[in-house]
């Protein structure tokens, strides 16, 4: 397959993209995707300025090949995290959880590639206007932060194709070849991953996360916490206190009390699987095997290639 525009952007050789996931996606993660032919992220959110620094110098010594950092926009650190990030010569930032027109004028200045996660066309829109390189169109598939839209990817990607000309990621369901030949039929250039790679070898993760990843079936997840932001959850006892908090009409402050502090870490970097919060995406039904992110992408790949040619075989009527 020829380069397309978004190998072309970030200077990787499959437009295969692992998402910025927080206790999940550390700089040992982001190497070895980045070193297999696909863009790993730095997941920015769940670190302090130090240790973001600490694991962009890993990452750097790590994989001679480009990488990016996630940043959500809405982090109390947000100027020390992007100070760091401009001063140890990141080249790719990706955006979530916030206005891009706050920092894409900036980090284009360096120039540093900017990318900006969106849940809608209307979002892409001002991403673009905002001068951002690229967008990541994540659907109501996918895990931990999501929009509040709950629009699907199948849906989403065709509308943000539509609304804007800058190349289009797809997120969300999304962890297969097959799966990336679909986003590509509806006009995606690229695609990122997070619940596939949070079950590899070096996902920061706990082992006792990455277990309950591959043992999810249909209906294990669910988008809960509307009233705070929506995130999707694996059922579990911490989310049974919420959705009966939910259920007999909680306040939003009530639900962020049981949510508390520190209940991702708890859960995804702890390995409570009980008291914990569990973000995961819905695709993790097809997961079952934990394996090194080198081997996931060759697979991916390789099996895109496969379905691309299973389409093209098919004879005209």
């Amino acid at each position: 397959m020829a380069p397309n525009r978004i190998t072309q952007l970030f200077g990787i050789r499959y437009p295969i993209i692992q998402a910025g996931m927080i206790w999940c996606s550390g700089w040992k993660l982001a190497a070895a995707v980045s070193n297999a032919g696909g863009l790993g992220i730095i997941g920015a959110g769940s670190m302090y300025p130090e240790i973001l620094q600490e694991h962009i110098r890993k990452c750097k010594a790590n994989t001679p090949f480009p990488f990016a950092v996630n940043v959500p926009l809405l982090y109390p650190d947000i100027e020390q995290h992007m100070k760091i990030i401009i001063d140890e010569g990141v080249k790719i930032v990706f955006t979530s959880a916030g206005n891009p027109k706050t920092w894409t004028t900036i980090l284009k200045q360096q120039p540093i590639k900017v990318v900006h996660v969106v849940s809608s066309s209307k979002f892409a829109k001002k991403a673009e206007e905002a001068g951002c390189d690229a967008v990541v169109a994540e659907g109501f598939e996918a895990g931990g932060h999501n929009g509040r839209e709950e629009t699907t990817t199948l849906v989403l990607i065709p509308l943000v194709k539509e609304a804007v000309s800058i190349p289009v990621i797809a997120a969300g369901g999304i962890a297969s070849g097959r799966s990336m030949m679909a986003a590509f039929a509806l006009g995606a250039e690229g695609v990122q991953m997070g619940t596939r790679f949070a079950a590899s070898t070096e996902a920061s993760g706990h082992e006792n996360f990455k277990q309950k990843i591959i043992t999810t079936e249909e209906g294990s997840t669910v988008l809960a916490m509307k009233k705070v932001v929506p995130v999707r959850l694996i059922k579990n006892k911490f989310y049974e206190q919420i959705q009966e908090a939910e259920n007999r009409g909680a306040t939003a402050e009530e639900l962020r009390t049981i949510l508390g502090r520190a209940r991702a870490k708890r859960g995804m970097f702890e390995g409570d699987l009980e008291e914990g919060e569990l973000e995961i995406g819905e695709v993790s039904a097809q997961i079952r095997s934990i394996k090194p992110a080198a081997e996931i992408v060759k697979e991916i790949w390789e099996e895109f290639i496969s379905v691309k040619k299973e389409i093209e075989s098919i004879d005209e009527e």
